[in-house]
């Protein structure tokens, strides 16, 4: 018999996830999986569960949102095992998993995963940490954890949007060097993302042809820091639009590896989660890095995943 860890985290989200664990379960046991349950209790445990225990069987399901999937995605690379993992995005911004297309009804999510079929997807590193999608520096880093609950609903992405620029005056240039493979990026900034997704925490949206998730490239995004109010409104315009590349006060190109320069005291953000500075990163693709189970009907995953290592899979 197959067998299946199940890593859930039991405060994420709105803890529907916990309302539906019985069937989840019991969707998993009809698929021929003997399936062994570990909750996480506080940062971290999802990677060491990971890490001890995946190799010992076929599947690692993951619940809970992005925070808990960065850590189960790091447990799992640091173990040396090839398991694909499923995961049932179960948390309040879900933006690695909207990316890929996967269904936020809990049911449908699971079996998703044992009907599907897994798919090869690019990590990243930011010096010896792991990332899913992104990491991030500056004005929008916090942001999709800090909007209310009740405005999200309320307003949706325009939420995100306006929560983001209010804070755009009153925030500190950031000065900082990128050299990538082929120039040198450098001077005052106020947000930054290394992304390997179509969202960045509710703010930034990319337009699917841009981004593949499996190419070995992430998308670069650099917001210069406005001196007037014209800058200001340039850079407003830009994000409410989705005119990225088209902004003056914008860099946006496409990288496999980044070397940064900047205060080891700037904070960042790697799939949400607090990453302490330094003044020294090393950000690199680690192309095909895991395997993810996406239904086999998962139109937004064939956007996103074109690559030849995937194709003819969905």
């Amino acid at each position: 018999m197959k067998r299946a860890l199940v890593i859930i985290n039991p405060c994420a989200g709105t803890k529907q996830a916990n309302r539906h664990f019985v069937q989840i379960t019991d969707i998993l046991c009809k698929a021929g999986y003997e399936t062994v349950v570990a909750t996480t209790a506080g940062r971290g445990d999802g990677t060491e569960i990971a890490r001890t225990r995946s190799r010992k069987f076929d599947l690692v399901v993951c619940i809970g949102g992005d925070g808990t999937f960065n850590e189960v995605v790091a447990g799992v690379l640091e173990s040396g095992s090839k398991v694909p993992i499923g995961y049932i995005p179960a948390g309040s911004t879900n933006d690695f998993g909207a990316s890929l297309g996967l269904s936020r009804n809990i049911i449908q999510a699971t079996k998703d995963i044992v009907m599907g079929v897994p798919v090869t997807l690019d990590i990243g590193s930011f010096n010896d940490r792991y990332f899913s999608y992104v990491a991030s520096f500056g004005a929008f880093t916090a942001t999709s954890y800090s909007v209310p609950q009740d405005l999200k609903n309320t307003l949706g992405h325009l939420a995100y949007i306006l929560e983001g620029i209010r804070d755009i005056p009153s925030i500190k240039p950031l000065k900082l060097r990128v050299r990538n493979e082929v120039g040198v990026y450098g001077g005052e900034y106020i947000f930054g993302a290394v992304c390997n997704s179509t969202s960045m925490g509710g703010i930034i949206t990319l337009d699917k042809k841009l981004v593949d998730m499996n190419d070995g490239l992430f998308e670069v995004l650099l917001i210069r820091s406005p001196k007037n109010i014209f800058e200001l409104t340039q850079i407003t315009m830009a994000l409410t639009q989705g005119k990225y590349k088209e902004c003056p006060m914008m860099s946006f190109f496409s990288s496999g590896n980044l070397h940064i320069e900047a205060d080891p005291d700037m904070p960042w953000t790697l799939d949400g989660e607090y990453q302490p500075g330094s003044e020294e990163i090393s950000i690199r693709n680690n192309r095909s890095a895991i395997r993810i189970m996406v239904g086999r009907d998962n139109a937004a995953a064939q956007d996103v995943l074109r690559t030849a290592g995937n194709k003819g899979k969905l």
